[in-house]
């Protein structure tokens, strides 16, 4: 059970390091290249970016904490986040009637699976137990 804990918190924080990543260094283009809505300042979407990116670390030092002196983002934690992420994504997606372009579309849908698909395998798993 603990290696599958930890390949979870593995892959939950890859995913979260890439996508903070790419908003933290290209918060327009990221948005242009993915068809999503524009923003008026970079501001949000690089502020979205660091809170991503830090949770990213956090599940890290979760998966590769040496002391038990140190905590990270446990899996309970990231299913809250990921399940109430991708909730609101597919709530806009469904209901927001928000104007993007096929290839907009189409990434979002990816990305609220994605982060979904995560949450339920962490939660059907029941590797978030100790």
């Amino acid at each position: 059970m603990k290696k599958i804990r930890n390949n979870l918190l593995f892959i939950d924080g890859i995913i979260n390091l890439i996508l903070g990543i790419l908003l933290l260094l290209f918060p327009a283009g990221t948005a242009d290249i993915l068809g999503l809505p524009k923003s008026n300042t970079h501001f949000y979407p690089t502020i979205l970016g660091a809170v991503i990116f830090g949770i990213g670390i956090a599940l890290f030092i979760e998966r590769y904490k040496k002391e038990k002196k140190i905590r990270g983002l446990g899996l309970g934690g990231a299913i809250a986040i990921n399940l109430c992420g991708a909730g609101v994504l597919l709530l806009w997606l469904l209901f927001g009637r928000i104007a993007l372009p096929t290839r907009g579309c189409i990434t979002l849908w990816i990305v609220a699976v994605i982060v979904l698909g995560t949450g339920l395998i962490e939660i059907l798993t029941k590797s978030y137990k100790k």
